[in-house]
């Protein structure tokens, strides 16, 4: 629980010792079974648990980790994910003796300050040994749980000060011993959650892990323990080379960003992630010195491990896509986050919403430095959504809570070439958005639109996508909990182009009562009453003025635009009538509008 645990858990690990030789097809063919594993286990996972967080949303990742410590393979889930649950294994590994861990075992972690993300990523592992009896491998899986057993239902406390406000954290707890369940614990972790599911997620997490184990098993029987170590050295330092390499094509340079949050929780405004990325010859620093380090700040603290993460998601983002996501890519990186910032807070800071903000920030402000470098690849990592955005009321069976990951458009931004589409950012991958029919025949909410906002989209180039404004009714009694960012500071658009809308929030909507959310609330909602979110959409990417004419006029007839706008933002000159689709562009209008507003 210090900064100097942070910098051991962190520390770059030695490839495993091997007495085998592997040629690359073999590496590879082994590489792949580690895909098929960790896509394996974390399908069962998403079949088996019971809350609709991890059965519908899909927030869940699996990752494979070595005996040092070193990520091997992590699965397609939310990205961010993928590069975290190392650094909680690495715990583990340091007290091996202490925890008794042995074949058999299946482990429970999630404590921010022991290499976590926040609390409620529920982090499930296990050992994989050889048929000699050698430690060779990690199983993981990590999952959002609904609940954390803290001051308020959901592990989400605005006015949080310190972590034990937030919950039940567990450095490293054993779940199974020897391949007997420990009742006790589990029991334990059980009845310190809120959530009604908790039991069949934790039963799911422990059956995904060790379907895992068998898989790796008998993929080391197969080619024995020397030949797999052999194929994660080979698979770590070829990622690494091939991220070195992007690296040298790159122009060498300091390359900085600043990126502010309007405000913590409390209403401390403006704070600020900053970083400067530094380009020479095949190496690459991310530095975040001179990111805010107020100690008074509140509800804005991401863990050390989060960061990290983050940083590394928009990173790989901005290179080859085919470049294996694994530890090579941390070797090739020097990340360094001052002690003490929002970015690697002191120990026992709260860490639920810094997985939201300043997580995001980081990773927008990672992209817009390197935008200056490749433009082509500025797409950024994140959802400047503000959470916890939740209705949460209890039932017969305990606590619910609609968390407002329903279908919704929001922060998909344009890159080069490409204008802003779907429904989410990029950022939350393999999260799905579940159906509105779906959340309303769980919980008493109806939703009651779902539309996307005309001119919700930054201007550009290419055009960000339209946010959408989602009107949901409570049918009974609710409480109802919102932190509003991305109102002061929305997405910033790239390379030229426009930022985004702004996010908005009102409470009982269309009633006499109705009030606009400036910062946090937690209120007690009436029956019948309404929640009108205003989604930021994403920005857009280069100067609006070069963006084609005629997909103006597409963007107009699609109602993704207004004809008001098209003269506006993008000086194009439409004839017409929208009403019966005869609009077109007045191509010489439309020049000189456009050399009037560029002068």
């Amino acid at each position: 629980m210090s900064f100097e645990l942070n910098r051991k858990l962190a520390a770059r690990r030695a490839p495993l010792p091997t007495t085998a030789e592997i040629d690359p097809v073999t590496a590879d063919i082994i590489r792949g079974a580690f895909e098929t594993v960790c896509f394996e286990s974390a399908t069962h996972l998403g079949r088996a648990a019971s809350s609709p967080i991890i059965n519908s949303s899909n927030e869940r990742n699996a990752a494979i980790v070595d005996a040092h410590g070193r990520l091997a393979m992590g699965a397609i889930g939310t990205p961010q994910l993928t590069f975290v649950n190392q650094m909680m294994v690495r715990w583990a590994l340091m007290n091996m003796e202490d925890y008794d861990i042995g074949p058999g075992d299946v482990l429970l972690s999630n404590d921010p300050d022991h290499g976590g993300g926040h609390l409620p990523d529920y982090c499930v592992y296990a050992p994989v040994y050889s048929p000699e009896g050698e430690l060779i491998l990690f199983i993981s899986l990590q999952a959002h749980q609904g609940d954390t057993g803290g001051k308020d239902p959901g592990g989400f406390t605005l006015e949080a000060t310190d972590v034990f406000t937030e919950g039940v954290q567990f450095p490293c707890v054993k779940l199974v011993h020897r391949g007997q369940r420990r009742k006790d614990v589990f029991d334990m972790v059980v009845r310190n959650n809120r959530f009604a599911t908790i039991a069949g997620d934790l039963a799911a997490m422990i059956g995904g892990v060790q379907q895992g184990v068998k898989r790796l098993e008998a993929l080391i029987a197969r080619h024995g323990g020397e030949t797999i170590k052999a194929a994660i050295n080979h698979s770590i330092a070829h990622t690494q080379r091939r991220m070195r390499a992007e690296f040298a094509g790159w122009p060498d340079g300091a390359y900085e960003a600043t990126v502010l949050i309007d405000a913590d929780t409390m209403g401390t405004k403006d704070v600020k992630v900053h970083v400067t990325c530094t380009v020479a010859g095949d190496s690459l620093t991310v530095d975040l010195t001179g990111t805010d380090d107020r100690q008074d700040l509140v509800g804005v603290w991401n863990t050390f491990a989060n960061s990290r993460s983050y940083v590394m998601t928009q990173v790989v983002a901005m290179v080859d896509p085919t470049i294996v996501k694994n530890e090579g890519c941390f070797d090739a990186v020097d990340i360094v986050i001052p002690e003490g910032c929002i970015a690697q807070p002191p120990p026992n800071k709260p860490a639920a919403l810094g997985s939201f903000h300043p997580a995001c920030e980081i990773t927008e402000a990672v992209c817009l430095a390197l935008s200056a470098v490749v433009p082509e690849r500025a797409q950024p990592q994140l959802y400047k959504i503000g959470m916890p955005n939740a209705v949460i009321g209890f039932n017969e069976q305990g606590m619910w809570m609609d968390q407002g990951v329903d279908c919704r458009s929001m922060d998909s931004s344009a890159v080069q070439g490409i204008d802003g589409w779907g429904s989410c950012p990029v950022s939350l991958g393999n999260l799905l958005l579940s159906e509105a029919e779906d959340a309303e025949a769980r919980f008493p909410i109806l939703n009651i639109s779902r539309e996307m906002t005309t001119d919700g989209g930054g201007a550009g180039q290419w055009r960000g996508s339209p946010g959408s404004l989602n009107v949901k009714q409570v049918l009974g009694p609710t409480m109802a909990m919102a932190w509003m960012v991305s109102a002061d500071h929305p997405l910033r658009g790239m390379c030229g182009g426009d930022d985004a809308i702004p996010y908005t929030n009102h409470f009982e909507w269309g009633s006499p009562g109705q009030y606009k959310i400036e910062r946090t609330a937690q209120a007690q909602l009436p029956a019948d009453a309404v929640i009108a979110y205003q989604h930021g959409g994403g920005a857009g990417f280069g100067p609006a003025l070069l963006r084609d004419p005629e997909a103006v006029k597409e963007d107009v007839l699609d109602e993704y635009v207004s004809i008001e706008a098209a003269r506006a933002r993008y000086g194009v000159v439409l004839t017409g009538s929208l009403g019966d689709y005869t609009i077109e562009v007045d191509h010489g209008a439309t020049a000189a509008l456009r050399a009037e507003m560029a002068a």
